[in-house]
C-alpha cells in the first residue's frame, strides 16, 4: 500500500520501542549485508544490489525482478531491505486484497511521480501468483516502459503461474531453502541482538536443535518458535529455553533424530524395508518420523526412487514413475505440502507386488564383468556404417528382426563367453508375471540354452 502519515507514525514508533513488534518483524534485515542465506543472489552486480542503488549509474537501469522460493526463506525480507535501501518511492501490495483497480492506481502515481518529481518507483507485489491473467496483464505496460520497477514474490512456479510476456520482461531470481546454519546464525543474533532478545535467554544445544527442526528451513517460524519459548521461559523465571519449555510451547515432542548420525540412517533404513516387507502402516510411521525431525524431503523422494526399482521393479511398472513424480512435486513445493505427496508414493510402494528381479540382474551382470567376462563384440553386431568397415566384416550376416514375421531373430548378441548366460530372472509377482511369459518366449526363439 502507498506509505502515509499513520504508516510513518507507526514505523517511527516501532523503531523507537521495538518490542511492540513480534520477533521476526524486529529482527528482519536492514541491508542486504544483513541477510541469511541466498548469498548467490547478493554478489556484487546482482540485479538486487542494483535495485538497491549498488553499482554505477547508466542507461541500463535495474531490471524487474521475480523472487521465488518457499515460505520463510527471505522474499518479503528482501524487498523490505529495498525499501529501506533506496531513495525510490516504494509501494507495497498483496495480491491477497489487491485487484486491477489497485494496481492501476500505483502505476498512474508512478507516472505522477517520474514526470513530476522525476522519482522512480519500486512496486512489491507479494502473492503474484494469485493474481488472475487479467490482473497480471494490468502490470505489462508499466514494466515494460519502466514506469515501475517490479519486485514480485511466489511460492509457486512462476512458468506455471504467472504469464509468460511479465516473465520475459523481468529477471527470476531462485531462493534457495535456508540451511540449518543459516538458522542457527539468525537465532543466535536474536538472541543476542537489541533488537531482539537482548541476551535475556540463553539457548541449549539441545533446545537449539530441537528449535531448528521445528522451523523446517523457515526464518519466519523459527524466530516465532524462539519468541514464544523464551517468554515461557521468563514467565518462569529461568535464564534458558530448556527442550520441555520449547515443548511444551510449541507443542511438538522432539523427535529423537540425528539427521548427521546413526538415527538418520537407521529411520531411513527402517523406512525402506517396511516398504519391501509390504508394512504400509509401519512405512507411514517411519515417514512421520522423518517429517516431524525436518528430514530433508529432498533425501526422502530419492530413497522412495531407489525403493521402486531395488524391491518392486517390473512387479509393478507404475511404482518409479509415481516414485520420480513425487520427488519432482516435492522438489516444487515443499514443506509442508510435500508430506501430502510423499506419502501417497510411501504408501503406492508398500502396497505394490514386490520383485528385486531387476536388481539381482544387473548385479550379477556387473560381477561377470567385473571378473573379466567380457570378450570382444560379435562382428556382426559390430558398427558398419563407416568406411572400411565391410571389409574388416562388421556387420556381416547381421539379421534385422523387423523384417521376420515375429519380430525377433535367432542369433547370438552376448560375447561367446556369456552366449548362455541369464541374468534377468522374473518371478510371477503382479505384472512381472508377463515380463516371465516374455522372456521365456524370447528366450526360446533366440536359441538360448540355460547356463
Amino acid at each position: 500500500m502507498e506509505p502515509d502519515l499513520f504508516t510513518a507514525a507507526a514505523e517511527e514508533r516501532q523503531e523507537k520501542d521495538p518490542t511492540g513488534s513480534p520477533l521476526a518483524v524486529r529482527m528482519r534485515p536492514r541491508t542486504l549485508d544483513e541477510v541469511v542465506g541466498q548469498r548467490h543472489l547478493l554478489k556484487p552486480g546482482s540485479p538486487l544490489r542494483r535495485l538497491v542503488g549498488e553499482g554505477a549509474a547508466g542507461p541500463a537501469g535495474p531490471s524487474s525482478v521475480f523472487l521465488w522460493g518457499p515460505p520463510g526463506t527471505g522474499k518479503t525480507t528482501l524487498a523490505h531491505v529495498v525499501s529501506k535501501a533506496t531513495n525510490k518511492r516504494f509501494v507495497e501490495l498483496s495480491a491477497i486484497t489487491a485487484g486491477v483497480k489497485e494496481v492501476r492506481g500505483v502505476i498512474d502515481g508512478a507516472r505522477r511521480a517520474s514526470g513530476g518529481y522525476g522519482q522512480e518507483t519500486v512496486l512489491f507485489l507479494d502473492e503474484i501468483h494469485r493474481f488472475s491473467k487479467a490482473q497480471q496483464d494490468s502490470l505489462l505496460p508499466a514494466v515494460e516502459n519502466r514506469w515501475v520497477t517490479l519486485i514480485a514474490a511466489t511460492t509457486e512456479n512462476p512458468y506455471f503461474s504467472v504469464i509468460s510476456p511479465l516473465l520475459s520482461r523481468s529477471l527470476l531470481l531462485t531462493l534457495e531453502p535456508l540451511t540449518d546454519d543459516d538458522i542457527r546464525d539468525l537465532l543466535q543474533r536474536a538472541l543476542t541482538d537489541e533488537r531482539g532478545l537482548r541476551s535475556a535467554v540463553t539457548l541449549p544445544e539441545d533446545t537449539g536443535n530441537h528449535l531448528l527442526r521445528i522451523a523446517g528451513g523457515d526464518a519466519r517460524r523459527a524466530l516465532t518458535a524462539l519468541e514464544a519459548a523464551a517468554g515461557a521461559a521468563l514467565d518462569k523465571g529461568e535464564a534458558e529455553i530448556t527442550l520441555t519449555t520449547l515443548e511444551e510451547t510449541v507443542d511438538r515432542a522432539a523427535v529423537k533424530y540425528d539427521r548427521d548420525g546413526d538415527q538418520h540412517y537407521d529411520v531411513a533404513s527402517a523406512l525402506i524395508k517396511s516398504i519391501r516387507g509390504s508394512d504400509v502402516d509401519a512405512a507411514l510411521h517411519y515417514l512421520a518420523r522423518m517429517i516431524e525431525a525436518g528430514e530433508d524431503p529432498r533425501f526422502i523422494a530419492r530413497r522412495l526412487m531407489i525403493s521402486a526399482s531395488e524391491d518392486i521393479g517390473l512387479a509393478d511398472p507404475n511404482a518409479l514413475p509415481i516414485a520420480v513424480a513425487a520427488a519432482q512435486a516435492v522438489a516444487m513445493i515443499g514443506f509442508p505440502e510435500a508430506a501430502l505427496t510423499l506419502s501417497h508414493a510411501t504408501i503406492a510402494l508398500a502396497l505394490a507386488p514386490k520383485s528385486n528381479a531387476a536388481t539381482t540382474a544387473i548385479g550379477a551382470a556387473l560381477d561377470d564383468v567385473r571378473k573379466g567376462l567380457a570378450g570382444p563384440v560379435p562382428s556382426h553386431l559390430r558398427d558398419s556404417h563407416y568406411k572400411g568397415a565391410t571389409e574388416l566384416g562388421h556387420g556381416k550376416g547381421y539379421t534385422y528382426p523387423h523384417d521376420l514375421p515375429e519380430g525377433i531373430a535367432e542369433q547370438q548378441y552376448a560375447p561367446d563367453a556369456l552366449k548362455d548366460r541369464a541374468y534377468y530372472e522374473p518371478t510371477r509377482h503382479g505384472a512381472e508375471a508377463r515380463y516371465a511369459d516374455a522372456v521365456e518366449w524370447t528366450r526360446k526363439h533366440l536359441g538360448r540354452k540355460r547356463s
